[in-house]
């Protein structure tokens, strides 16, 4: 039997075409996942370009070997090039004066020739202000006969292969977009020349003047940042001038950029890395649901069989459960399809026999005139019209039974009262002398189960009656209930004895399929559909319980002294304390 094709126009069902049009493109979960996977080395290899912290600290040591080598100098030359002499009021514009009247200046030759000793190996400029700030030396320059010959040591050549010129271009974007977002610090002053009155263009400088104080400074400059180191020279406490180091931050810059050109490289092989492991990871999601996917649409296009979903059980994780459990869905569903179909087909050919009954009855009415015969034919239509309505309704009860049992709410029963009760008002519809019922429960033991009242109800009095009617006149029909033991502890055990002629041999399975009648002789044909049982077992299965049917023998064990239902349900115990 195939499968039903969607129906036009019901907007519950997946369009299976598109469905299989996207299994075919790149997926999109793949795509998730390469995004997923790649945001955190993103943003983990942005912070770490910023590399701020690191930068600051390279500044900070780049500036305090300027401090040390600018106190050097200045030690140096208040030791060799300070004279003493006569202060005169108006020679500078802060005269200091310490004892005996006598100020102190710089020998302007010899503080050149220290600076220009001892700065020339240091790669720094190195400038000399006297107390007034006027340059007195210049690293840059050298003091010859005739004027200035400035000095500038050219730059090492930028050598950069192409492919550092790009990631020097990309780094230099990236720092100075991250330094909008998450920098504090203003940016620095510019830097330029003040050759008039440097005390003003340098606040550094001015600091180490008339404050006598050291201090650093950065500004901005073309191609690199300058690094300024204002040192105040002393003599005796008195500032006498100060010395100003310079350096661009070239050597800071350059090892930065070889952190995060290292942290490039790593970044490059973690991508490389992340995506590939991304699209292994995708793979071994992806490929298996598409498996599980196109076998689900062909199994809904009706060209999927029983195993049609493949079993991918083995992976041991989410989807190898999922496929276990489409695969087990398949089977219930192809179970219930043929249990329909050969439930279609016992009813038709149930329905077929009294139709058949009924043809042969009206036909043969209509050719006799003899009233009495026919007036046996219509008691014979009658009975088949009570058969087919008797059938049709055990029919519509079996189809009802299992969507009840799916919408029903199971509720802890007592099922020791239940049973009671049912015996009880079975004894009282009883003919005198057609049967006894009798119970058999233990002493105060409580037996609970989970299940819906009405159903257990309509078991409980389909096997009584079924009893009943194989029960020889004046017989007993005994109903026990108990908790199981050993391999049914977990169980509440129910057993319904009668004494009649007992099952036919091997048949004691077969009498809980749909139409099958094994009526005592003395019944009328056609009284049961055959249905009473297999709606009982339909019930018990439904619950979670069991049912089936065995042959009670004499005392000697020989002979069938009756027959015994037995049912087990799963025991309810969180009600045993009510």
């Amino acid at each position: 039997m195939a499968l039903m094709p969607p129906r036009e126009g019901d907007a519950r069902r997946p369009d299976v075409a598109a469905m299989l049009r996207r299994l075919r493109r790149i997926s999109p979960l793949t795509r998730k996942i390469l995004v997923v996977n790649l945001l955190a080395p993103l943003f983990l290899v942005m912070g770490a370009l910023y590399l701020d912290t690191y930068e600051q600290e390279l500044l900070h040591a780049e500036l305090k070997s300027m401090r040390s080598q600018g106190e050097m100098i200045a030690a140096a030359v208040a030791e060799n090039a300070v004279s003493a002499e006569q202060a005169a009021r108006g020679l500078s514009d802060n005269p200091v004066f310490v004892g005996g009247g006598h100020g102190y200046r710089l020998q302007p030759e010899r503080a050149r020739h220290l600076v220009r000793r001892l700065s020339a190996y240091s790669g720094r400029r190195v400038r000399l202000f006297d107390d007034s700030g006027v340059l007195l030396a210049d690293s840059r320059y050298l003091f010859v006969s005739g004027g200035l010959v400035e000095v500038e040591p050219l730059p090492p050549p930028r050598l950069y292969p192409a492919a550092d010129r790009l990631l020097r271009q990309f780094n230099d974007k990236v720092v100075s977009l991250l330094s909008r977002f998450f920098s504090s610090a203003p940016p620095p002053q510019p830097y330029a020349e003040a050759p008039v009155d440097p005390v003003t263009a340098y606040e550094e400088l001015e600091a180490a003047l008339r404050y006598g104080e050291a201090a650093e400074a950065v500004h901005r400059g073309e191609p690199a940042d300058i690094l300024s180191v204002a040192v105040p020279l002393q003599y005796y406490k008195q500032v006498v001038g100060a010395v100003l180091v310079n350096a661009t931050s070239d050597g800071v810059d350059a090892g930065v950029f070889q952190v995060r050109k290292a942290i490039l490289r790593l970044f490059l092989f973690t991508l490389g890395m992340t995506v590939l492991l991304s699209l292994y990871q995708a793979g071994t999601i992806i490929h298996p649901m598409r498996r599980l996917a196109r076998a689900a649409a062909q199994v809904q296009n009706g060209r999927g069989g029983r195993g049609a979903i493949p079993d991918l059980s083995r992976r041991d994780d989410e989807i190898g459960d999922l496929s276990l459990t489409l695969g087990q869905m398949t089977e219930v569903l192809w179970d219930r399809i043929e249990a329909t179909e050969r439930f279609a087909a016992d009813v038709t050919h149930e329905i077929k026999n009294p139709l058949s009954s009924m043809r042969s009855a009206v036909e043969t009415a209509a050719r006799i005139d003899d009233a009495a015969a026919q007036r046996r034919l219509l008691a014979i239509l009658a009975e088949d019209v009570q058969r087919i309505d008797r059938l049709i309704s055990d029919v519509a009860e079996l189809s009802r039974v299992d969507a009840e049992l799916l919408k029903a709410d199971a509720e802890p029963l007592d099922l020791r009262a239940m049973v009671a009760a049912l015996a009880e008002v079975e004894n009282l519809s009883l003919a005198d002398g057609r049967a006894t019922i009798v119970v058999d429960f233990p002493d105060r033991e409580d037996l609970w189960v989970l299940g819906a009242e009405g159903r257990l109800v309509q078991v409980f009095r389909n096997l009584i009656r079924n009893a009943v009617t194989f029960s020889p006149p004046g017989g007993t029909i005994t109903l026990r209930a108990y908790a199981g033991t050993g391999a049914f502890a977990q169980t509440v055990m129910v057993e319904i004895d009668d004494e009649g002629q007992g099952i036919p041999e091997g048949k004691e399975a077969a009498i809980f399929d749909r139409f099958y009648t094994e009526r005592p002789p003395e019944e009328k044909f056609g009284t049961h559909s055959g249905l009473g049982l297999a709606i009982s077992k339909q019930i018990v299965e439904g619950l979670g319980g069991r049912i089936s049917a065995v042959n009670r023998r004499d005392v000697e064990g020989a002979g069938t002294c009756g027959a015994r239902f037995i049912l087990n349900f799963p025991r309810h115990f969180s009600s045993l304390d009510h």
